[in-house]
């Protein structure tokens, strides 16, 4: 039920579902706003324009315009895509450039900090002086790439606007020069390690923490592991002496888009006949033929997701009747690994390099399994997916993803609560006992149904966390 409205939030972002995507940040920004709205919070999100949203916002009409943008003129452009109002920071001698948000083909573009702190600059002007009658009583900045719209707002003023950072991932820093301090308009009396110094360097991540009148991390159990100099990337002293200001908020998915009742063969709890026939679809997809368990692996092929891992492990589970398949990119040594894994067990592995949102849905809906073996996960939208869907979670017991899943263990068995597997510490002995583990449940059909009604039952959506949003801007409005 939507309440009446209680306020305005700026969300100030590097990449939204459904304008431009690279990883679950976007999927977050893009869900936020529709489910705030419930809340009574109107939410409209900045952007960057980049190349490949110029045509879409041609007519758009201009709502502000800022000179001397680090090289050029900066317009914000107003408009409306999917339900979403959007403001879109077109600024082609930043953002106009062919490649991804972050690099192009020979890497990470080297104006980066000043392509970000545009970005972030403008924001905080949107939010201390509004724009046609609108001005947000929140910035809500998500990760280095508007880490510096918090420090903008503490040193320029912030005109009765609070502010929120948000850690995504910490281990994506922002880092810049020190020589770029003037550069990049912070003031030099904040250099140093209480305010924006870090190991000699500048990060826009560390600006915003040090800054934000609140932080967010994306689930309780990562707001806790920040702390630990294991997990907190050498910001973990930065997130412990604000701990009193930090909160942890799962993500939640958005279940109009995520649901195996939308794919091309629906299924539901008390009607899964269309899970055998994706299943089919998608062993025809990637040229398999499995007796076992049908596992997913859709991942970055990073060391974090722990995808070093896999060929330690999966020649056993392909021994016990298994199969995997696998949708990813990333470092290209663990492209190769899995390549080689393919080429050893045609038919039981399968690969397919790159990002591909129609395959991603196609996966879910006929797996059995999705592996998240991550050594450390903020959040994590993948194992959600899997429990939407009701491909079992085999999870590392880190972050989000110990909040998320609930251990077939025996009391949880028992007791009749399981939503998948977890297993810790993240090594190929503990996700090998995993793996047999889901073989075995796999095996007892009675026992694999219970725990995959108990998975696609499992609340995954956005208005818990909508709810805890709306209380955290509550009080900042307090």
């Amino acid at each position: 039920m939507r309440v009446g409205m209680r306020g305005r939030v700026l969300s100030v972002a590097s990449e939204c579902v459904p304008l431009i995507k690279t990883g679950g940040l976007a999927d977050v920004v893009g869900a936020l706003p529709a489910a705030l709205a419930v809340q009574g919070w109107d939410m409209r999100v900045l952007l960057p324009c980049y190349r490949n949203l110029r045509a879409m916002a041609a007519d758009w009409p201009d709502v502000l315009v800022e000179e001397g943008l680090w090289g050029g003129t900066g317009r914000v452009l107003s408009g409306e895509v999917a339900g979403l109002s959007v403001l879109l920071l077109d600024a082609p001698h930043l953002y106009d450039r062919e490649g991804g948000p972050y690099a192009g083909r020979s890497g990470d573009w080297a104006d980066n900090p000043q392509r970000f702190a545009a970005l972030s600059w403008v924001a905080a002007r949107l939010a201390r002086e509004g724009i046609d009658g609108w001005k947000p009583d929140v910035l809500h900045a998500h990760d280095w790439q508007a880490g510096l719209a918090p420090a903008y707002l503490a040193y320029y003023g912030s005109g009765g606007c609070a502010s929120v950072m948000t850690v995504h991932n910490i281990a994506f820093q922002g880092w810049a020069a020190p020589w770029m301090l003037g550069d990049l308009r912070l003031p030099v009396q904040e250099f140093h390690p209480d305010a924006l110094e870090y190991f000699g360097q500048l990060s826009s991540l560390k600006a915003g923490l040090v800054t934000a009148d609140r932080i967010t991390t994306v689930s309780p159990t990562y707001a806790a592991e920040l702390t630990r100099p294991e997990y907190g990337m050498g910001l973990q002293g930065v997130i412990a002496a604000r701990e009193s200001r930090v909160s942890g908020i799962l993500n939640g998915v958005d279940t109009a888009v995520w649901t195996p009742k939308a794919e091309p063969v629906p299924y539901a709890v008390g009607d899964m006949g269309g899970k055998a026939a994706n299943r089919a679809a998608l062993c025809a997809t990637f040229g398999l033929s499995v007796s076992g368990p049908l596992a997913i692996v859709v991942s970055r092929l990073t060391d974090q997701k722990g995808i070093d891992l896999l060929p330690k492990v999966i020649p056993e589970f392909v021994a016990q009747g298994g199969g995997l398949a696998i949708l990813g990119s990333g470092d290209p040594a663990l492209e190769a690994a899995m390549a080689a894994l393919a080429d050893r067990f045609p038919g039981r592995v399968g690969l397919r390099i790159g990002y591909d949102e129609a395959l991603s849905h196609q996966m879910f809906a006929g797996a059995d399994a999705v592996l998240v073996p991550s050594r450390f996960e903020p959040c994590g939208l993948t194992q959600m997916y899997g429990l939407t869907y009701g491909a079992l979670p085999v999870v590392a017991a880190v972050g989000g993803l110990a909040d998320t899943v609930i251990h077939a263990s025996p009391a949880a068995m028992a007791t009749g609560v399981a939503t998948g597997i977890s297993f810790h510490p993240t090594d190929a002995v503990a996700f090998g006992q995993a793996l047999r583990q889901l073989v075995a449940l796999f095996a007892d059909t009675a026992a694999w149904a219970r725990v995959q009604r108990n998975a696609m039952t499992h609340p995954v959506g956005w208005e818990a966390s909508a709810r805890a949003y709306a209380a955290l801007y509550d009080g900042l409005r307090r």
